[in-house]
């Protein structure tokens, strides 16, 4: 007994000793909260407690920023707009520690504002819960969601008649589309999974994953990439060869991050997107994901309702398809039995 006491009162220091040492070093990443694009945001690894340390490396988005700096300025233009990881990794004897923290990015500018006029009113299928829209060769394309419920079509523009039609596997609940290379690309909600139909037949010629993103929500393309949403304020870009997501920008105004990001049509170098639950459709800019331009299509709710009561909640404003022979959009919305031709005029 008496030598287990000894021992005991011989361990204590020791183990005060491991706990001193444990809480000797303490520190407290800062960043700049809130700038604009263009302007400067500091990162800065404060110590509050302990001996001096090795070194520190700073990171934005896993990319180093430093070389033996504590502190450091650096340029938003490198990162663009966004919610970009800040983390700092502290070398101090015979440990380290990491911190995190972040830096959001907003635009430099306020977008334009857009209205419209309506050019023509063509039917539309009031069955169909509209996901992805497509102008192509004189007809619409054009995808349907829920599950046992999801469908592809082809329809014809003046008559809202569905000529050629496939339905999804029951189990899946579709997204949007779009047609690249004579392909009809199509997305699923929460599957995490894409397929590849040939435009003349409507045949399954494939399928993909998304690597990256959660779900698949909206699709458009580029001459050289695919370009999806993922009902965050992210826009992935995917290589059209193996439709891995190589990229991706967040889309911000001047004052806030547009989350919700719908269906979507590039339109003359620029993403439209329709914006989920919101009569609106944000212009985007590919590089950067500054939106540019806002057009608000509310009233064109209201020109809905003249002639239909929309119930549901969810029958709301989306698809977004663009004839480039005369710059017009054609929009819709999900159970809607209208499809409207519109001009759009910036304010």
């Amino acid at each position: 007994m008496r030598i287990y006491k000894y021992l005991t009162i011989l361990a204590l220091p020791i183990i005060a000793l491991t706990s001193c040492s444990e809480t000797s070093y303490k520190f407290k990443l800062n960043t700049s909260k809130k700038v604009k694009l263009g302007d400067k945001a500091a990162v800065k690894l404060e110590q509050l407690k302990g001996d001096a340390i090795d070194s520190v490396h700073l990171y934005v988005n896993s990319k180093r920023i430093n070389n033996k700096e504590t502190s450091i300025a650096i340029n938003t233009n490198d990162f663009g707009v966004g919610k970009h990881a800040v983390t700092a990794v502290v070398f101090y004897p015979k440990k380290s520690k990491k911190l995190n923290n972040s830096i959001e990015v907003l635009a430099n500018k306020k977008p334009d504002l857009y209205k419209y006029k309506i050019v023509n009113t063509f039917p539309h299928d009031k069955n169909a819960y509209t996901q992805g829209l497509e102008f192509h060769d004189g007809f619409l394309y054009e995808t349907t969601g829920k599950r046992g419920k999801s469908s592809l079509r082809k329809v014809e523009l003046e008559t809202g008649k569905v000529i050629q039609k496939i339905d999804l596997d029951k189990k899946y609940f579709g997204e949007g589309m779009t047609i690249f290379n004579n392909k009809i690309y199509w997305l699923t909600w929460q599957a995490r999974k894409g397929f590849i139909y040939d435009l003349e037949s409507f045949k399954k010629l494939g399928e993909f994953n998304y690597n990256n993103s959660n779900e698949g929500w909206g699709l458009t393309h580029s001459k050289n990439e695919l370009i999806k949403s993922d009902g965050t304020n992210k826009i992935w870009f995917l290589n059209p060869n193996n439709q891995q997501e190589k990229r991706n920008i967040q889309a911000y105004t001047n004052k806030l991050s547009l989350e919700k990001l719908n269906e979507l049509e590039l339109i003359n170098g620029k993403i439209y997107a329709n914006y989920w639950q919101k009569p609106l459709i944000a212009i985007i800019n590919p590089k950067n994901g500054i939106v540019e331009g806002i057009v608000d299509l509310k009233n064109l709710v209201k020109e809905m309702e003249k002639t239909q009561k929309l119930v549901d909640e969810d029958d709301v404003l989306n698809g977004i398809a663009y004839n480039s022979e005369n710059n017009h959009l054609y929009v819709t919305g999900k159970h809607w039995g209208k499809l409207f031709e519109i001009e759009l005029v910036k304010q």
